[in-house]
C-alpha cells in the first residue's frame, strides 16, 4: 500500500493567537504545496478524526480533558484551573480551537497507528506535539498525540517501539510517559541547553531513553554524523517493529526559535535512511515557526515517503502557494527568492566537533539487551 497522508481542514482556520509563533499556517501550506506538485492520489489522503475524550483519556487525566473542553466552550479559564493545568499560561493560550484541534491531532496519529498495525507507511503533518503532559499543557502542545499513537500500536499488540524525535526541543513528553516501559525506546537529538532543559546526554530514564543534545549551530555534516554513528546503529541493535519520527522543523537554520543550522536536505535524510528498518513507520510534524521552510521541509519529507525526486523549480501552482504566505517576524519582510521557487535547501555542511561526536557515542553506551527478531 503507498504512504497515506493524514490532514484536517482545521488547521487552515485555527490560530493560537496573532502574536504567537503558532500564528502561522503549517499543516494547510504543507498540504496545499503537495497537492499543487501532484504528489498526492486519491487514495492517499485520509482526513483526520477528532479524538473523543474517553480515547484522550489512554493518557491524559479525565479531569485534565473536561477543563480543556470547558475552555474551549466558555474562551476562558479560570485561576484554578490556569494554575492547575497551565491552560491561558506558559505559551499555552485560549483560542477559538483549544480542544477540537489538539484532539484532531490525537485522532490522527491514533489512526496512523491503526492504519499501520499491519504495517506501512503514514505521514501526519499535524502531530508530533511532544511536550504534553498527562495532566497539564506544556510548550504550546495541549495533548500528546505521539504517547497516543505508541499507546496505539501497543494496545494492537506490538511489544518493541521506537521514538525517534529531531526537533529542535527535547521530546520530554514522551519520554517521561515511557519512563518505565521497557516495550517503548525514546531517542531525542535536539539543541543542548533550550527549553524544556531536559534532556541531556546522561538522562537515560531507566535505560530506555537516550538523549544526544547538539550545540547551536548544529548542520547538515553534523546531522549525518549523528545518523550514522547513532541512529542506524541504534536502529540495527534494537530491531523495533515500529518506528515513529518526530520531524519538528525548528531545527532549520531560518527557524526563529532554536539556533541550530540545518537545512531541510537533513531531516529527508534521516526519514529516507530510517523509512526501511522497520515494517511499521509513523512520520509526524512537530515544531517550526517559520512558514516557509516548514512547509518546503514537511513537503520534502512526503517526497521522500513516496519515491519522488525534488523539482529543481517549483510548477507554477506551488510556487503560488509560497508566495502566498506572510510572516510578522523579520524574515518575513524580504524572503529569499527560493524560498518561493525551491523545495529543497542547498545544502549546509561543516566541521564535525568533539561535542556532538561524543553526544553521538555517549547515545550508544549501556544499551538494553536487544529483543526477539522483529514481526
Amino acid at each position: 500500500m503507498p504512504p497515506i497522508l493524514i490532514g484536517s481542514e482545521i488547521y487552515r482556520r485555527s490560530s493560537y493567537g496573532p502574536k504567537h509563533p503558532l500564528a502561522i499556517p503549517r499543516v494547510s501550506t504543507m498540504l496545499d504545496l503537495v497537492r499543487a506538485l501532484g504528489w498526492v492520489t486519491p487514495g492517499q489522503y485520509r482526513d483526520s478524526p477528532m479524538a473523543a475524550p474517553e480515547e484522550l483519556a489512554r493518557f491524559h487525566a479525565p479531569d485534565y480533558i473536561a477543563a480543556l473542553q470547558r475552555a474551549e466552550a466558555t474562551q476562558a479559564v479560570s485561576a484554578e484551573d490556569r494554575a492547575r493545568y497551565r491552560l491561558g499560561a506558559d505559551g499555552n493560550p485560549v483560542y477559538r480551537e483549544m480542544f477540537r484541534r489538539p484532539a484532531t491531532s490525537a485522532g490522527g496519529t491514533m489512526l496512523a497507528a491503526r492504519l499501520t498495525r499491519d504495517g506501512g507507511i503514514v505521514h501526519v503533518p499535524g502531530g508530533g506535539t511532544h511536550h504534553g503532559q498527562r495532566d497539564r499543557a506544556s510548550g504550546f502542545c495541549f495533548v500528546n498525540d505521539a504517547v497516543l499513537g505508541l499507546l496505539t500500536w501497543l494496545d494492537a499488540g506490538l511489544t518493541n517501539l521506537l521514538y525517534l524525535d529531531i526537533d529542535a526541543h527535547h521530546g520530554d513528553g514522551v519520554q517521561d510517559a515511557f519512563h518505565d516501559d521497557p516495550r517503548v525506546f525514546t531517542l531525542s537529538i535536539h539543541e543542548g541547553g533550550r527549553w524544556p532543559f531536559t534532556g541531556d546526554s546522561m538522562d537515560r530514564a531507566g535505560g530506555h531513553a537516550r538523549n544526544i543534545p547538539v550545540p547551536p549551530g548544529f548542520h547538515d555534516s553534523e546531522m549525518l554524523w549523528v545518523l550514522h554513528q547513532a541512529i542506524l546503529p541504534l536502529i540495527h541493535r534494537l530491531r523495533p517493529q515500529a518506528i515513529m519520527i518526530q520531524c519538528g522543523a525548528d531545527g532549520l537554520e531560518e527557524d526563529p526559535l532554536a539556533r541550530l543550522s540545518l537545512s531541510n536536505n537533513a531531516h529527508r535524510d534521516v526519514v529516507r535512511a530510517v523509512m526501511g528498518l522497520a515494517p511499521r513507520l509513523i512520520v509526524l510534524g512537530g515544531g517550526g515557526y517559520n512558514p516557509w521552510s516548514v512547509a518546503r521541509c514537511w513537503a520534502g519529507i512526503w517526497g521522500v515517503l513516496n519515491g519522488h525526486v525534488m523539482p529543481g523549480r517549483l510548477p507554477p501552482d506551488a510556487e503560488a502557494v509560497l508566495r502566498g504566505l506572510t510572516f510578522s517576524r523579520a524574515a518575513g519582510r524580504h524572503p529569499p527568492e527560493a524560498w518561493f521557487t525551491t523545495l529543497a535547501d542547498p545544502p549546509r555542511p561543516g566541521v564535525v566537533r568533539a561535542v556532538v561526536r561524543r553526544a553521538a557515542e555517549d547515545a550508544l553506551r549501556d544499551l538494553p539487551t536487544p529483543p526477539p527478531p522483529m514481526a
